[in-house]
């Protein structure tokens, strides 16, 4: 089912804050020691995002508005991945973003002459994975327990317990679920 992009203008007190946050990233979020996840995580709940306990926001991941992250006990956003979250971008409990993969919850409706900016949530279930390099689209809902390979691009939604390759990204196999425990 596809979802419907939202249009969207971005008030001038939302760019105020961006340029704070790129202000307090650039200085204290990124030079941090690779260990020092809570402190990042402290930084991003000053910032509105609703983070869970022990989270692994990594020194190189890019986060474009914290206020619209939202991240599950145990979850990570790997090395140099880029959360462009214009929209909400909710990432579920256990679940792992890895390195250089994008999460891009905006685009532009090339349909029209000004393409004005379009934007969707993105929802990542718990304890799914997102291998290096992805590329997840606006208005994707990746199910819990699903597995998308390397350099796969997700533009649908996945179902749960699938791994996931391609571009686009199509389930392949069903993932078992019978050696989870909780932490």
């Amino acid at each position: 089912m596809a979802k419907k992009l939202q249009h969207s203008s971005l008030p001038l007190k939302n760019k105020l804050a961006r340029i704070l946050w790129q202000i307090v990233w650039r200085f204290f979020y990124r030079p941090t020691p690779r260990l020092f996840h809570s402190w990042r995580s402290f930084l991003l709940r000053i910032f509105g995002a609703k983070i869970g306990k022990s989270v692994h926001p990594y020194p190189s991941a890019r986060i474009w508005a914290p206020w619209n992250l939202e991240m599950g006990d145990h979850s990570c956003l790997s090395e140099n991945v880029d959360c462009y979250c214009v929209d909400k971008i909710c990432i579920g409990a256990h679940s792992t973003v890895s390195q250089y993969s994008f999460l891009c919850s905006a685009s532009h409706d090339y349909t029209l002459d000004a393409m004005p900016l379009v934007t969707a949530p993105i929802t990542i279930g718990e304890r799914v994975w997102i291998t290096a390099d992805v590329f997840v689209g606006p208005g994707v809902t990746i199910g819990d327990g699903a597995v998308v390979t390397a350099r796969s691009s997700v533009f649908r939604d996945l179902p749960p317990w699938m791994v996931a390759c391609g571009n686009p990204a199509v389930p392949v196999k069903k993932r078992k679920s019978n050696d989870i425990c909780d932490e």
